[in-house]
């Protein structure tokens, strides 16, 4: 995917890019690519990097910027649902984390490990959502 002026897109841009970033990542994901050569892939590592420029992006933009995430917890793909829901845990805690335990409770690799382990840091208090 080509860099974006994140700056420029308006927020329903931005939740678009954001869905297609979860897409690309999910696609590597089950192809197994995220190891090359001993190496982390670092086509994921772009993706992960530009998920969370965009999610900044959201953030500087108001609760109501950051909020507008929600509308991909419904979204065809498990990676787009169960990152939205993890960048939405501060603002949205009650029905993020039912997205969260929903993808856990699936048992669907990789995203219900994934799932399970933000459970698991939020309840041991590892991870504080903001």
């Amino acid at each position: 995917m080509k860099p974006a002026n994140l700056k420029t897109m308006t927020v329903d841009q931005l939740v678009e890019r954001f869905a297609e970033i979860g897409v690309a990542q999910d696609k590597s994901l089950q192809e197994g690519e995220y190891w090359i050569e001993g190496y982390i892939n670092h086509e994921l590592n772009q993706l992960f990097a530009q998920m969370h420029e965009i999610d900044t992006e959201l953030r500087s933009r108001g609760l109501d910027a950051r909020l507008a995430l929600r509308q991909l917890y419904h979204h065809p793909n498990t990676q787009v649902r169960l990152l939205a829901a993890k960048c939405t845990l501060g603002v949205a805690p009650v029905v993020a984390r039912k997205v969260v335990q929903a993808i856990a409770d699936s048992k669907l690799p990789p995203q219900a490990m994934d799932a399970g382990m933000t459970l698991s840091n939020l309840d041991k208090g590892r991870f504080k959502p903001d």
